[in-house]
């Protein structure tokens, strides 16, 4: 597998620390609010690369943090008049409701900041004594100055940084990019003690503690979107390598941007959609295919037309995944030649895949591949009557490719409908048998009024959703 590394701008062998074993980090959410579909990117992104690596043989160990201590969160303390233990816990559950209906899969851990306080402390008094960081009052900054490969993610040289650097009139440092570790405790603000006095961590210093935690001095892959690139990871790089001294990330991997009217979607521009409002829309499984439809590095464009377009190719996929069950139950006992030759083929389709994906994580070409799949034995069940060992063996690879990436998972259906359907088909079949044409016709208009079509095949009836 390949992947493109942001630290080298270019695509390089995937090989892990461990043979066979993989260390992942994500930035997971702050949580203060509901996320948009701008920070759904990356969930889903991250969620496929565990997912891929997993399916390929690797046992790995994923951590996805939430950052529960931040100006962000004390303002919505504050606005809300309760503490901000009460919104984050809020907000925890708001999260774990979007990224279920998502279909992204629990991290192995998902640490938070204010349960790491001793480690954070731990690495900041580290960082003093190494001559990386420095005590100003009752707070702590990092000495960027100190560290010779700070700007090498970002490509930023530390000068530049420097030229374009503004310092808040409140804060005393040594030089305008030096950045704070620790921050001396104000009014009304949760803190906690610390050799500097009270106070509470920087958000930068929170990932490098919890990655040092949970994965230890040096991780395979860390990813996040493309904001995130300078100044956090950066600054993760500058103060995970300087308190180490080891290599913090072997392979740094950011998704492109999320953009509505070609603007960057982001609350600070309040140009965004909440996940909850675009799965009330067009529904989480049609967001996760819209967002794997494309490349992950590529930029995207949010809008109803092409949330309709992903939704229109997810159900091209179900109806495929429909079509070869019905077939698996109700076809025909007798193989031919031809869909022998089919089955004999399928594997190339698992290989196609594959490779797409360890393309760099190509979702694009892998869904391509999927649909080539689906057009081709499309073609061949309606040649003739088709069999059941056709329908088994071509269903069992599509759903192995189609899991990999997550796409169907129920997160948008209703039992209680497809019970519902159900019962109301066998109504009318008994109808049709009972020669009772009215209520047979009663009965498919009451199905197309609930967005049901029937579809009358020499194996019996088959139903989809409109």
């Amino acid at each position: 597998m390949k992947i493109y590394n942001t630290l080298t701008s270019r695509k390089e062998e995937f090989v892990p620390l461990v043979e066979g074993k993989v260390k992942m980090y994500a930035c997971g959410p702050t949580v203060y609010n509901l996320f948009h579909v701008g920070n759904a990117r990356p969930l889903i992104v991250f969620d496929v690369l565990r997912r891929y690596l997993e399916y390929r043989g690797y046992d790995v160990t994923y951590v996805q943090n939430f950052t529960d201590i931040d100006d962000k969160i004390i303002n919505r303390a504050n606005e809300e008049g309760v503490s901000c233990d009460d919104v984050t816990k809020k907000y925890i559950a708001e999260y774990w409701t979007d990224a279920d209906g998502l279909g992204v899969l629990e991290a192995t851990l998902h640490p938070k900041a204010t349960e790491s306080i001793p480690e954070i402390i731990s690495l900041i008094s580290t960082l003093i004594d190494k001559g990386y960081a420095y005590q100003s009052g009752s707070d702590v900054y990092y000495r960027t100055a100190a560290f010779s490969g700070y700007g090498k993610l970002s490509r930023q040289p530390l000068e530049e940084l420097q030229a374009g650097a503004r310092v808040d009139v409140t804060e005393v440092k040594e030089n305008p990019v030096d950045f704070a570790l620790w921050k001396g405790a104000k009014p009304n603000e949760p803190h906690w003690d610390s050799p500097w006095g009270q106070g509470r961590p920087g958000w930068h210093i929170e990932c490098s503690a919890m990655a040092n935690k949970h994965l230890g001095a040096t991780i395979d892959i860390h990813g996040g979107g493309q904001d995130l690139i300078f100044p956090h990871h950066e600054n993760e790089i500058a103060q995970s390598e300087g308190a180490s001294g080891k290599e913090f990330v072997r392979y740094w991997m950011h998704n492109g941007f999320l953009s509505i009217d070609k603007v960057k979607m982001s609350k600070s521009l309040s140009n965004f959609f909440t996940v909850r409002e675009a799965a009330e829309a067009y529904g989480y499984e049609n967001i996760r295919m819209f967002m794997l439809m494309s490349h992950y590095r590529s930029p995207l464009s949010y809008s109803g037309e092409i949330l309709a377009q992903a939704k229109n190719a997810l159900d091209r996929i179900k109806t495929a995944k429909s079509s070869l069950e019905f077939i698996g139950e109700n076809g025909s006992d007798k193989i031919t030649d031809t869909e022998k030759s089919f089955i004999a083929a399928l594997t190339q389709y698992r290989e196609r895949f594959i490779q797409a994906m360890d393309d760099d994580l190509n979702t694009a070409d892998a869904i391509a591949v999927i649909f080539e799949l689906i057009r081709e034995s499309n073609s061949i069940a309606a040649e003739h009557e088709p069999s059941k060992e056709f329908a088994v063996k071509t269903l069992e690879i599509l759903n192995e490719l189609v899991n990999v990436l997550g796409l169907i998972y129920g997160s948008d259906g209703d039992e209680s409908i497809d019970d519902e359907v159900e019962a109301l088909i066998a109504a009318r079949q008994k109808a049709r048998a009972d020669k009772n044409w009215a209520d047979a016709d009663a009965i498919r208009d009451k199905l197309g009024n609930m967005g049901i079509i029937l579809e009358d095949t020499p194996q019996g009836v088959k139903w989809r959703r409109s």
